[in-house]
């Protein structure tokens, strides 16, 4: 009797092969086009010219025979492409965010992909006076009757759409709020919080000074990831909001140092 033949498993469409090997340039640091054509059964131009897509949206860099990720070389990607990466986890987080929120008063909401989706996770009549240096959640949230919403000053980063230069901070210096919800693009029990960019790194401290207590939501792909540029200590943070998928160890050190974890 003849067996069954194996059906060889559907090709992906390019937008979603395109998305599998920026995670995996993330994840890995270099990817190499001879390992990513046998891995989705295409032929290596075909990787090349995802590659070069890719390198057109400034998520990764092409080098000899593969590529690394554009924000090695001092760049961050685009906050479309940003959004996209561990979304379930951020959606779940913002919803435990949410739960931080104070019952009334005044909060800052920092920038990135995450802190998007904090916004569009806070329901609808909490009464609130929120300050962002971010467009997009300016946007979301100015269509809640009950929040008013203040944006700081500042040149505008196209790929951000947030603003974080001199005049965010001077901004920002003079207020107090109750909460800050924060995030960070490193993570370490050792280091704490880091960026690569030394203006939003400045930015960030002005808003932990500006704030009573601090929740800082950061997801598992995070951690490990020293940056050039430390904004807090774990003695700067109340709460951290992060996701079932990091590791133990890790969550067990920072609560070792004062700071709530919460697991989404």
């Amino acid at each position: 009797m003849t067996e069954p033949a194996i059906e060889a498993p559907s090709p992906l469409f390019q937008s979603e092969r395109q998305r599998e090997i920026l995670a995996l340039t993330l994840r890995a640091g270099r990817v190499e086009v001879a390992d990513l054509a046998e891995r989705f059964g295409v032929t290596t131009e075909t990787i090349r010219r995802d590659l070069s897509d890719l390198q057109e949206q400034r998520v990764v860099r092409r080098v000899h025979g593969g590529a690394i990720p554009w924000e090695t070389v001092g760049f961050e990607p685009l906050l479309s492409v940003r959004a996209d990466l561990h979304d379930p986890e951020k959606r779940r987080m913002a919803r435990v965010a949410v739960e931080e929120l104070p019952d009334a008063g005044a909060i800052i909401i920092d920038s990135g992909s995450t802190l998007t989706r904090f916004a569009e996770a806070i329901p609808r009549g909490c009464d609130l006076r929120v300050v962002t240096n971010s467009l997009l959640t300016a946007q979301v949230l100015a269509e809640h009757d009950a929040i008013d919403v203040i944006v700081v000053g500042g040149k505008v980063r196209k790929n951000t759409l947030a603003m974080v230069d001199a005049e965010a901070v001077a901004a920002i210096e003079p207020l107090f709020v109750d909460t800050l919800f924060i995030s960070a693009d490193g993570m370490s029990a050792e280091m704490g919080l880091s960026t690569p960019y030394r203006e939003e790194a400045a930015l960030k401290q002005s808003m932990i000074h500006s704030a009573r207590r601090v929740v800082a939501l950061v997801d598992h792909s995070k951690v490990g990831h020293d940056h050039f540029t430390r904004f807090a200590e774990w003695s700067d943070i109340d709460v951290l909001v992060t996701n079932t998928e990091v590791d133990r160890e890790v969550v067990d050190a920072i609560e070792t140092m004062g700071t709530t974890v919460r697991l989404a």
